[in-house]
């Protein structure tokens, strides 16, 4: 999506430019580093159950989508077989890492409380379930700022990210045009999913599972602009506070 190509919720360019009202989070990668401790959930386990896989590489192409879909990917790619409750045991095992060691992002509280007091409505789009996201951001103290914005998960759609259905869901709910808002996100599936939706991207590429390079990569699949620095997150989001910003791309 180019610099004035503002679409609407039905995917149409929008007639007019409005500014911006609403940052949209996506949680694992962005909010909190919690994906790298998944990240070495999956690997340790898998390595056991699909030896035939370099399930860390797998792992590294599969950012950003579910669990299950994740396992299921990973599952079909391979001669063996997982076993019963695989999804549930990996589960519990992240769930277990994420209680005792996840941690925000480094910088976000900062944007956060930056947003809050400039009265910017937020929102979270995340492929995890609620149940995860509320608890990490209990866990990292974040609640303080989002524990009453709108959250929509892939628990409320078909089909996940890397397809736009959850954020057109946002959209439509939050009664937004593509016009009104920003994204944050990390993964590629993340980007490829809210660019689908017509919405302007902000890749984030500073959380600790992050590899060398996804910057381009985040840029190739649409993203607005990349960035590993939440400092500069905030200054890309208030570059688009005034129409004149807009005009100007």
């Amino acid at each position: 999506m180019n610099g004035d190509d503002h679409r609407s919720v039905s995917g149409q360019p929008s007639a007019t430019r409005t500014v911006l009202q609403q940052v949209i989070f996506d949680c694992d990668g962005v909010l909190v580093d919690s994906e790298v401790l998944a990240e070495q959930v999956l690997t340790q386990q898998l390595a056991k159950w699909l030896p035939d896989l370099d399930a860390e590489t797998e792992l590294r192409a599969a950012l950003g989508m579910t669990t299950d879909a994740i396992l299921a990917h990973l599952e079909a790619m391979s001669a063996h077989q997982l076993p019963e409750q695989a999804l549930e045991r990996i589960d519990s095992a992240i769930e277990s890492r994420l209680a005792d060691e996840l941690v925000a992002i480094d910088g976000v509280a900062e944007l956060l409380e930056q947003l809050s007091l400039q009265g910017m409505a937020m929102a979270i789009v995340s492929n995890s379930s609620a149940r995860r996201v509320k608890a990490s951001l209990a866990a990292t103290g974040l609640d303080r700022w989002l524990g009453s914005v709108p959250l929509f998960t892939a628990e409320q759609v078909a089909v996940p990210k890397p397809a736009p259905d959850v954020y057109q869901l946002a959209l439509r709910r939050l009664g937004r045009d593509v016009s009104e808002c920003v994204v944050v996100e990390d993964s590629l599936a993340g980007v490829t999913a809210a660019v689908a939706a017509g919405l302007r991207v902000i890749g984030f590429t500073g959380a600790g599972h992050i590899p060398p390079g996804h910057d381009h990569s985040q840029r190739g699949v649409g993203a607005w602009q990349s960035t590993a620095s939440m400092a500069e997150v905030s200054s890309l989001i208030s570059s688009l506070l005034t129409d004149d910003a807009l005009a100007k791309e």
